[in-house]
């Protein structure tokens, strides 16, 4: 008897693989664990529950060396002719519980800029809708009749570059003449005067995080000239001017842990503090202009309190205690991530908190890229070059894990939908494109402007996305 329950146990073993569950970031969860062959995603799911304690049961992803496992361990080792003596290191990442629509249809296009649309943007909560056009004027949009609400006049030259404050309450926009305005946004009417300082046109504004300050206050511009300006809002101007920079600063963060990243064609990332200026590190190693920068916390910081639920609130403080509720879970353990493109063709993953090295150094993109983009839950970068295509990294690891192609001509900028399961992009063809990130395949081919495509945005409740360009209308399109 004893016998052939030895057997048993064996054939047992012989069915089963030793498998080591962890997070993204490499820290195991628990001893490694002899799993049956026949064991899927769901069984994984009720485990990875379990051993995490959670009261509610959470949607997980698993992946064995970046691919995703969609069938039972056995299919896939006989698939992957992966041995069985080695423990399988199979990772879980956390899925947005919610799920967005894919956008498969344009609902509107709205005329009213006499130029080119060249920035669009949604805002926190999703509900409203700005532009910056080259014929001087920021445009607010109603998203329920889908007609234009304000034309925000008082710019001179092309209005380049526009930022919601987290808290919905402010909207700046910055010119080419290198001035800067505030909006109300609930009035479309200027907030002030003008504000002056940088003596070239405005590359990127960014604004400081709700959760570090609330009511929102501050901002950081970056210009042409070389320096990034730190604005207050309420006193009406410059407060901290950030000098080091040799060349044009072509992109700035405010990150979640209240540093300031700037890009600069001096091919160097700067790393300011916002209580004096003062820099802390350099980020070296691009052999060209750095293009663009994105943080893996970028999502959360831009939509601050509000997520798709819609949920309204009563009061600064309560706000500020929600928004920083969202950031410490989205950053978990792990330090703040960022990420830059540059006309090196190149990209690098950096740590800033924990080192002034990078990470890893990504290559693959054929010419410059373009813009850089984290899907709201950290798991990946998206990149899109001049070389038509945008590819798609891990975002922990910096490893390369596909191509989309299908644009023909460069790719200029991307969103993701706020459930991290759908890519945008937008082209120099003229077409704007859906792609999903699960089944690495597009999903929906969206043409309809007639002329290149500047400007994309997912707004933050999932609901619709709104595209700009030369054609000089606004795009509305939704599920």
């Amino acid at each position: 008897m004893e016998i052939d329950g030895a057997i048993e146990q064996q054939r047992e073993l012989n069915n089963s693989v030793m498998c080591q569950l962890s997070d993204p970031e490499g820290t195991p969860l628990g001893p490694p664990l002899y799993l049956p062959q026949s064991a899927g995603p769901k069984e994984l799911v009720q485990m990875v529950n379990k051993l995490l304690n959670n009261e509610e049961k959470y949607p997980y992803a698993f992946y064995i060396s970046d691919q995703e496992l969609l069938v039972e361990l056995g299919s896939y080792l006989t698939k992957n002719k992966v041995s069985v003596e080695k423990v399988l290191t199979i990772v879980y990442q956390p899925q947005a519980v919610f799920r967005i629509r894919p956008v498969t249809r344009c609902s509107a296009t709205i005329a009213g800029h006499t130029e080119a649309v060249l920035s669009v943007a949604f805002s926190p909560d999703g509900q409203q809708l700005a532009s910056g056009s080259g014929d001087t004027t920021v445009r607010l949009w109603d998203l329920n009749t889908q007609t234009p609400l304000f034309t925000c006049k008082g710019h001179k030259n092309w209005v380049l570059s526009i930022a919601w404050s987290p808290d919905g309450e402010h909207l700046v926009s910055g010119s080419k003449a290198g001035e800067l305005q505030c909006w109300d946004p609930k009035n479309g009417k200027p907030s002030g005067n003008p504000l002056i300082g940088h003596k070239k046109w405005i590359t990127g504004i960014s604004w400081e995080p709700v959760h570090l300050s609330a009511p929102c206050r501050r901002f950081v511009s970056a210009s042409k000239d070389g320096d990034a300006r730190i604005w207050d809002v309420t006193l009406r101007k410059c407060v901290i001017c950030l000098t080091g920079h040799t060349l044009a600063i072509t992109c700035v963060k405010w990150g979640g842990d209240g540093v300031i990243y700037t890009g600069s064609q001096d091919c160097t990332i700067k790393v300011w503090e916002t209580s004096q200026g003062k820099l802390i590190r350099e980020l070296k190693g691009h052999g060209h202009w750095v293009n663009s920068l994105a943080l893996s916390t970028e999502y959360v910081l831009r939509t601050g309190a509000f997520d798709h639920t819609g949920k309204k609130f009563s009061s600064p403080e309560e706000m500020k205690k929600v928004a920083l509720e969202r950031y410490n879970k989205m950053k978990g353990n792990a330090p703040e991530r960022l990420v830059s493109g540059s006309d090196d063709f190149t990209m690098f993953l950096w740590e800033p908190a924990v080192s002034k090295h990078p990470k890893t150094r990504m290559t693959g993109h054929q010419q410059l890229v373009n813009h850089v983009y984290f899907s709201p839950d950290g798991q990946w970068i998206a990149s899109a070059s001049f070389d038509k295509s945008v590819k798609l990294w891990n975002g922990t690891t910096g490893n390369f894990v596909t191509a989309f192609r299908g644009h023909v001509g460069p790719v200029y900028q991307i969103s993701w939908s706020a459930d991290s399961r759908l890519l945008l992009s937008g082209s120099k063809d003229s077409t704007l494109k859906v792609w999903d990130i699960r089944t690495k395949k597009l999903k929906q081919d969206l043409p309809g402007h007639s002329d290149e495509v500047f400007a994309v945005d997912w707004s933050p409740d999932g609901e619709k996305v709104a595209s700009g360009g030369r054609d000089r209308v606004l795009k509305l399109w939704m599920g």
